[in-house]
């Protein structure tokens, strides 16, 4: 059988295995871990085919729905159950309005469009990048870092910082400055501790799986935290019409 780059191609299909789809996603994910890409497959979030033998066989939609699932929990800090649930939406040939978390890409096929705008996501950048695509000025990023909101590596931003300065820039424009966001990160602060503790049972396992189960875990709480979050705030705010 030819080889087709990475993998073994059968008629028009390249077929891959394990290692191989590791090798295709670490670049993005570093870390990537087998033992993950099986919690997924448990989850009911990616279906390999298998051979007769029972070992799984990968295509390149397959690699592209696994892509597309990890840049939604990484980067949105989405809960399985609700990414399965769009998913399964697009299996029955629906085309749901929204990418979870509200994001406004076509849903198209899973494979395409969405898993490569995902893609990107991954990506560093430098302080003049960071300021030319969160339209925050020297200062506004100057007292950010002062105040621990946002942090660098070596120079370089992640996508969090990204979107951490964008939301400042906004709350800026509404008066608020990085001095009055100091209680906003100390409850997020708090809000991880909480979620340490409650996953911390789940982190002292040792079997292959668990450091995949206990990340899943906490995005989970962190979304039902953010939605008690979410609900308290709108009561206080719905005082304010009486």
């Amino acid at each position: 059988m030819a080889l087709a780059q990475s993998g073994r191609r059968q008629g028009a299909a390249v077929v891959l295995n394990i290692g191989e789809v590791l090798a295709q996603l670490n670049e993005d994910f570093p870390g990537i871990s087998a033992s993950k890409i099986r919690f997924l497959e448990e989850k009911g979030l990616i279906t390999p085919q298998r051979t007769p033998a029972g070992y799984r066989q990968y295509s390149e939609a397959d690699v592209e729905r696994l892509r597309f699932v990890l840049a939604l929990q990484r980067d949105q800090y989405l809960p399985l159950k609700v990414i399965r649930d769009y998913l399964d939406a697009i299996d029955r040939g629906e085309r749901p309005d929204n990418l979870p978390g509200g994001m406004k890409l076509s849903p198209k096929l899973v494979s395409e469009d969405p898993a490569e705008a995902l893609r990107g996501r991954s990506r560093l950048l430098s302080e003049s990048q960071l300021r030319a695509e969160s339209g925050a000025g020297v200062r506004l990023v100057k007292e950010l870092l002062d105040y621990g909101i946002i942090k660098h590596e070596g120079g370089q931003f992640d996508e969090y910082a990204l979107q951490v300065t964008a939301s400042c820039v906004r709350l800026e424009a509404q008066g608020l400055e990085p001095r009055h966001l100091r209680p906003v990160l100390a409850a997020a602060e708090r809000e991880f501790a909480l979620i340490e503790r409650a996953v911390a049972p789940l982190a002292s396992r040792k079997d292959s799986g668990s450091r995949a189960r206990t990340a899943d875990a906490a995005r989970e709480l962190s979304g039902l935290l953010q939605d008690l979050h979410q609900a308290v705030i709108q009561g206080q705010i719905s005082r304010l019409e009486k």
